[in-house]
């Protein structure tokens, strides 16, 4: 019988070499780590309202622009100025107000209706972004102020830090800061799925008939799927503008919301780990892209007008295709795959012994009555 490492083991392992990146690897990979767990903390979010209580929606990156430009605002001048640690929280309750000021809709209409009515929100709030200009600097956009956690600033600008000898600049604090959000969005999404809510949730997304008449209040469970997906959405959009240090309202267009629909595709529908796949996957890919774009084939560097396809476009190409591949030979996406081949290369269990019957010279025969 094969021994099994345990599963506290594996964890302690995962965190350590999570933990390890900062000390040997530059600032272009810190921050392709960071922007894939910004965008893994929105896939989660965006999981367990489509994946989970099946209510489609486009319009994410809306929220993720509340969490956003919400922080810059409450931490920033012009604006209240507060505290950025209270201005990061605040900015995920706001996003998770506008979820809740949603939801009434999202409770009235289902589908591909829903998600029209979110793709509305795409549009609405990208004209808010290019028009507030006194809270989101119009076109332009603004500088994010680095946050700042018990006189611990996550910036460069702070007093020089050497751990190990490496010296810690603003992409190596970062990235703790990251490992810490993905590690409580893990934790709190699990912990949701395995719960009573998740399995309502999943009620709801099989038929909202059966789910009623077992007692799941439809409305109140549509609308909270809604509130807590935009508050990770929210979270999700604070580490972003934090990793990007300005935020601009082109960013937050219909591309990013249909990229976050791929994540949770390619990485499988209602699973928290894949979501982080697909979010890694997606994230990650046009970046590499444009980092080697001159040594690939049919893809030109960014600013050049030779002929053939920008990185952008062409990691677009790639993981359309591969949403398709996921959709014709593994609707259950990168996870299900992961199953499948753990399951194969899983040592067979022996075979239980047929159980033995006596031989007929054995029974005893029954003596008649007399």
């Amino acid at each position: 019988m094969s021994e099994r490492i345990p599963k506290g083991a594996l964890v302690l392992l995962a965190a350590l070499l999570l933990c390890a990146p900062p000390f040997y690897l530059d600032a272009f990979w810190l921050r392709i780590g960071l922007f894939s767990m910004a965008a893994a903390i929105g896939a989660v979010g965006l999981g367990l309202l489509t994946g989970t209580a099946g209510q489609l929606s486009l319009g994410h990156a809306f929220f993720l622009a509340v969490g956003a430009y919400g922080y810059t605002w409450l931490a920033g001048e012009p604006g209240p100025g507060l505290p950025t640690g209270l201005a990061a929280l605040l900015a995920v309750l706001l996003a998770g107000a506008a979820g809740g000021l949603f939801s009434p809709v999202a409770g009235r209409v289902r589908g591909i209706y829903l998600g029209v009515a979110t793709l509305a929100l795409v549009f609405l709030g990208h004209h808010v972004l290019l028009t507030a200009d006194s809270v989101t600097g119009g076109f332009n956009g603004r500088s994010v102020p680095p946050l700042s956690l018990g006189g611990f600033s996550f910036s460069d600008d702070g007093a020089g830090l050497v751990v190990l000898g490496v010296p810690f600049g603003a992409e190596e604090r970062l990235w703790f800061l990251g490992l810490a959000l993905l590690a409580g969005t893990w934790w709190t999404a699990r912990g949701l799925l395995r719960g009573r809510p998740g399995r309502a949730l999943a009620a709801l997304r099989d038929s909202e008939t059966a789910a009623a008449v077992m007692g799941v209040d439809v409305a109140r469970h549509r609308a909270s799927a809604f509130v807590v997906s935009s508050m990770y959405a929210g979270l999700a959009g604070v580490l972003l503008a934090l990793a990007f240090r300005r935020v601009v309202p082109d960013y937050f267009g219909l591309a990013l919301s249909v990229d976050y629909l791929a994540m949770i595709v390619i990485g499988g529908l209602g699973s928290v780990a894949g979501a982080a796949a697909g979010a890694v996957f997606v994230t990650a890919l046009p970046l590499l892209m444009t980092r080697y774009a001159d040594q690939l084939p049919l893809v030109t560097a960014p600013g050049t007008t030779d002929g053939g396809v920008g990185p952008t476009e062409a990691a677009r190409y790639l993981y359309g295709a591969a949403i398709v591949l996921v959709l014709l030979y593994a609707p259950d996406g990168l996870t299900g795959i992961t199953r499948r081949v753990r399951t194969r290369l899983r040592p067979a269990s022996p075979a239980p012994a047929p159980a033995t019957r006596p031989s007929a010279s054995a029974v005893r025969t029954k003596e008649p009555t007399p």
